[in-house]
């Protein structure tokens, strides 16, 4: 065993009491470079990394496609969020993800799609154990890197069929990752499964409730390298939050964020010129000002559903511990 996976283990093993074989449900019970069901039916290999792979056996036609997209783009994609413009503007958006998730802790946490890891680094002071869930093991371990210090575990595995117990967790928050999945009804049921009573689902994603959004991203999609069209949709509240209250989650926030200064700054995966910005002089302040002109803008009646970005929170009801 590599001393990656030996870091990785121990971590792993601190996790054990929340993470079950996602095709039996059993416990997991670690052997040598991998992670065995109860009854030794389901094997999970560990990468040269440490990092179980949950989805060599068990991820969705869908998800396998995303697999091999963020594989191949990982680093391009983790590259373009660290321009200067593109982080000025993120921050305003987590100020944002703060606000609607309020303060207190957060407890146990569990981040579907996880990819950089985004959730750990806005809330982890604020969370007891963090577990980080993305069907891409090339995103899950330049993360792992950046977080080996950290209570946290990261494995690959499928949002709409993880590897953790029922009512594990106490928040689920993905940010960037429901349009990633065109299964929504099974994700969401998903995550109320994993939820324990009270819990509460934290997501910020992009939205085309606006027409104008939609039409323009019909194209892009298609067009982009960077994207994938076929397994990749962005939401709309009539296939969110009915969706959500099905499963049993009830819907406590859906707002948008981000208009023109979204389009320009948050979008150098797609719109090329955009990365020159980082070369313009003050561009975090132009960054800001714009930032604070969207919010602005969306404040303005009949324009509370044109942002292209929605930040929304959903709790599994306290009342199911009776059942």
């Amino acid at each position: 065993m590599t001393a990656a996976q030996q870091h990785e283990q121990t971590s792993i093993d601190r996790f054990l009491d929340v993470l079950r074989c996602p095709l039996s449900g059993q416990r997991l019970t670690p052997r040598p470079n991998a992670l065995v069901s109860s009854d030794g039916a389901h094997r999970y290999r560990l990468t040269t990394a440490g990092i179980p792979l949950f989805g060599e056996t068990a991820l969705s036609a869908e998800a396998e496609t995303q697999r091999h997209h963020y594989n191949r783009i990982a680093a391009a994609y983790t590259a373009n969020l660290d321009f200067p413009h593109t982080r000025e503007y993120l921050a305003y958006l987590d100020g944002a993800t703060l606000d609607a998730i309020g303060p207190g802790d957060l407890g146990t946490m569990a981040e579907l799609c996880c990819g950089r890891g985004e959730a750990l680094a806005l809330f982890g002071a604020r969370t007891r154990r963090y577990i980080g869930i993305d069907v891409s093991e090339n995103m899950l371990e330049t993360t792992q890197s950046v977080y080996a210090h950290a209570d946290a575990t990261f494995v690959q595995g499928d949002a709409t069929c993880t590897p953790l117990a029922p009512e594990s967790v106490d928040t689920v928050v993905m940010l960037g990752g429901i349009h990633h999945v065109p299964g929504r009804e099974r994700l969401f049921k998903e995550i109320a499964r994993i939820l324990k009573p009270g819990g509460r689902l934290l997501y910020r994603e992009p939205v085309s409730d606006f027409a104008l959004w939609r039409a323009l991203r019909a194209i892009v999609y298609r067009l982009s390298p960077m994207l994938n069209h076929a397994t990749e949709r962005p939401l709309l509240y009539e296939e969110t939050v009915p969706v959500l209250e099905r499963a049993g989650l009830r819907s406590q926030r859906y707002r948008t964020h981000g208009l023109l200064g979204f389009c320009l700054f948050m979008n150098s995966d797609v719109l090329f010129f955009n990365r020159a910005f980082r070369f313009v002089p003050g561009i975090r302040a132009i960054t800001r000002a714009s930032a604070r002109m969207d919010e602005a803008l969306l404040a303005v009646p009949g324009l509370g559903r044109a942002g292209l970005q929605v930040i929304g929170v959903a709790q599994k009801p306290a009342m199911d511990v009776a059942r």
